[in-house]
């Protein structure tokens, strides 16, 4: 069994769903470890149903210069994950931790070590663009001494020029999500979190998104990707974890993947694992 797909007491493992354990040790790298998820478990309680565990004792590791995938459909317990890994949510159990700093009690120092990208990623419609990616990086606590060189890196990289004096609320979508993505990236952080980004993008504007992602890989930094679009993750990332009701059931590479199931395409490994679990 490859290292990355060992067995763990919590999580079921790749080569059988059906069997309690969980996902398996870092990748065999060199590379700084970024991110630490143990045991992370969140719970609600509904009306008419009692208590959900909406995320039911997680683990897993990534590190620097990896695109780590959550692939899992609606309701899974990605975005609940995400949320509590960059502090908007408290865990009802288990830790989460970026650069070693503890998303409950260290909040402060995960957030300027973390930025945040979704299909809903919020842009105050009044400012310019420029605006934006200076409010944004001075309220992530960058040194006001890189505030104005970071952000005119920026619009710069991104093709803002021509319009960062321009209020966001009259931007063309795709400048929008150019300048979505430039407000994740403003305070320069380690590692970045994309939950279901290319939602209601066009084709374009979604392969824009991807090329983005591979640039920041590239760069050294730590993406973590969710999605429940496969080609997505086949393209990106480095290492999938297929998330379901709330648990782990198979983490590795694509072809470890492959290995342990016998199946090629992500769709049909994706299946494999949730027809197991339902079973």
């Amino acid at each position: 069994m490859p290292p990355a797909l060992a067995a763990h007491p919590m999580t079921p493992s790749p080569m059988d769903p059906s069997r309690a354990s969980a996902p398996a040790a870092p990748l065999e790298s060199d590379a700084p470890l970024t991110v630490e998820v143990r045991g992370l478990t969140k719970s609600f309680l509904e009306e008419g149903r009692g208590e959900v565990r909406a995320v039911d004792g997680i683990d897993f590791t990534c590190r620097a210069g990896e695109v780590f995938g959550l692939l899992g459909a609606n309701g899974a317990g990605k975005t609940t994950t995400l949320r509590m890994l960059s502090t908007v949510l408290r865990p009802t159990a288990g830790t989460a931790r970026v650069l070693g700093h503890d998303a409950e009690t260290d909040g402060e120092a995960v957030r300027r070590s973390l930025g945040f990208h979704s299909a809903s990623t919020a842009l105050y419609p009044r400012l310019t663009a420029g605006e934006t990616l200076d409010f944004f990086a001075r309220v992530n606590r960058l040194d006001p001494s890189k505030v104005k060189p970071r952000v005119d890196a920026l619009i710069e990289r991104f093709g803002i020029g021509e319009y960062a004096d321009a209020r966001v609320e009259k931007l063309s979508s795709g400048m929008k999500q150019k300048v979505a993505i430039a407000r994740t990236l403003a305070h320069d952080p380690p590692v970045l979190i994309f939950d279901e980004p290319t939602v209601g993008l066009d084709v374009l504007n979604a392969i824009a998104l991807l090329e983005v992602v591979e640039e920041l890989r590239a760069e050294g930094r730590t993406v973590i990707y969710s999605s429940h679009i496969m080609s997505e993750a086949e393209r990106l990332c480095d290492r999938i974890a297929v998330l379901h009701r709330g648990r782990i059931l198979a983490m590795g590479t694509l072809d470890e993947l492959r290995d342990a199931t016998g199946l090629h395409y992500l769709q049909d490994i994706f299946v494999h694992y949730v027809k197991a679990a339902e079973a």
